[in-house]
C-alpha cells in the first residue's frame, strides 16, 4: 500500500468545481471588462441622445464649429443598441468600425481564457499611434467637407 498522499489518483474531473475554478478565474477580467462597458451602454440606450438636453454640446463642436471624431458617438451607441446598423453608421462610422475591432479583440480574450491560452495583445507603439491620429485627423476633416457630408451625424 502507498503511503498517504503518494501514488493516489486524483478524483477531480473536468466537471467539478475544482477544474471550472481556473477558468471561471480566467473569465473574470474580460467579463469585468464587459460589466464596465454595458454599465454606460444601458444608461445611453435608455437616454435617448436624439433628444435636445440630456447630453452636453461637443465643445469641439461648440468652439470650431466642426464635428469632431467622437461627434456621433451617443447617438451611435444609441442606435446599435437597437440594432440599427445602418443609423449607427451614419451617425459615426468610425465609431462603429472600432466597436468592432474592439468586439473582436473581447471575443478572442474569452476564447484565451476558456483554453488557457495567451490573451490577445495589442502593441501601440508610435507607429500605430501615429497612423490613429492621422486617421482621425482624416475622418474629421473629410465629414466637415460637403464631399464627407454623409460622414457628418445629423443635428439634433
Amino acid at each position: 500500500m502507498p503511503a498517504a498522499g503518494r501514488g493516489r489518483i486524483s478524483t477531480v474531473t473536468a466537471h467539478s468545481p475544482t477544474a471550472a475554478r481556473p477558468v471561471l478565474r480566467r473569465l473574470a477580467r474580460p467579463f469585468a471588462a464587459l460589466g464596465a462597458l454595458a454599465l454606460p451602454t444601458a444608461y445611453v440606450a435608455t437616454v435617448d441622445p436624439n433628444s435636445a438636453g440630456h447630453y452636453p454640446t461637443c465643445p469641439f463642436l461648440r468652439a470650431t464649429g466642426w464635428w469632431c471624431p467622437g461627434c456621433g458617438g451617443l447617438r451611435c451607441v444609441h442606435a446599435l443598441t437597437r440594432g440599427e446598423l445602418t443609423t449607427a453608421a451614419h451617425d459615426n462610422l468610425l465609431a462603429v468600425v472600432l466597436f468592432a475591432i474592439v468586439g473582436v479583440l473581447w471575443v478572442r480574450w474569452v476564447f484565451a481564457a476558456l483554453t488557457g491560452g495567451r490573451p490577445p495583445r495589442v502593441e501601440f507603439g508610435p507607429a500605430r499611434a501615429t497612423a490613429l491620429v492621422l486617421l482621425l485627423v482624416a475622418f474629421t476633416v473629410l465629414r466637415n467637407l460637403p464631399i464627407g457630408a454623409h460622414l457628418a451625424p445629423p443635428a439634433v
